[in-house]
């Protein structure tokens, strides 16, 4: 199993609805991404975050399962209009 854990710090210019657009966006990958077994997204709550308030974990099938995902037009077009917003910091590793 292959795990992506991100997070994301907004940017001024990132409303509310683009907030929920993202969630929405990211939510909706599931059922659609070839070996994506798992999405959660939620609020970080952590008073370590360093500002990082969006966090998200997906669980895929395998590396190259998630590497299909990366290049996947769906996700390519949440990052067009998504990485503007955001300082995004991403871990990824196997179990």
């Amino acid at each position: 199993m292959f795990i992506h854990i991100f997070t994301f710090r907004w940017k001024p210019e990132a409303t509310e609805a683009l907030k929920q657009r993202a969630a929405t966006d990211i939510l909706a990958f599931q059922g659609v991404i070839p070996g994506l077994l798992e999405t959660n997204i939620g609020n970080n709550i952590s008073p370590r975050g360093g500002g990082y308030t969006f966090t998200g974990l997906m669980k895929f099938t395998d590396q190259a399962a998630y590497e299909a995902y990366a290049i996947h037009p769906i996700h390519m077009a949440l990052l067009e209009w998504l990485i503007p917003l955001v300082e995004p910091l991403e871990i990824d590793f196997e179990i």
